[in-house]
């Protein structure tokens, strides 16, 4: 009777062991492409990451500094009202219909040779909307406008 009570007590633990490693290989996938860091103009100008460094760039489109390219490609320039940045739009989607000049925008990609290189671009999906981190990005500057006043 105890070595099949044993036997078991055995089975369970080594089931928990595999349910153990089995979620930390599943953890350890959904982060193969690292944590995407959120960083505003002020923060990149102070502090310039790696040219292989992937993060999210988040302020308003300056106004007059949407710059058309060849095909789906484009420039803008980033601001806080603190501090700009180039930015160049160099993925295989058009540009996003509600993304406009002194709208705020987060932009996904590298920051390589003075400028950002977006492959992705979050744009508002309304005409109130703001992300949350550029809301937050812009109150620090002192520079944020509630739209709905």
């Amino acid at each position: 009777m105890k070595s099949l009570k044993k036997r078991r007590r055995v089975q369970v633990i080594m089931a928990a062991f595999v349910a153990l490693v089995v979620a930390v290989v599943l953890i350890g996938y959904g982060f193969r492409d690292g944590i995407n860091l959120y960083r505003s103009p002020s923060q990149l100008a102070e502090v310039a990451p790696g040219p292989d460094e992937y993060f999210q760039l988040g302020g308003l489109v300056k106004d007059g500094s949407i710059t058309n390219l060849d095909g789906v490609a484009f420039d803008f320039v980033v601001t806080d009202g603190v501090a700009e940045i180039p930015v160049r739009y160099v993925g295989g989607d058009p540009r996003p219909d509600l993304f406009t000049e002194g709208q705020g925008t987060i932009a996904k990609g590298y920051f390589r040779n003075g400028q950002f290189e977006a492959d992705n671009l979050l744009a508002k999906h309304d005409e109130t909307y703001m992300p949350k981190e550029v809301v937050d990005t812009l109150k620090e500057a002192g520079v944020y406008q509630d739209p709905n006043s």
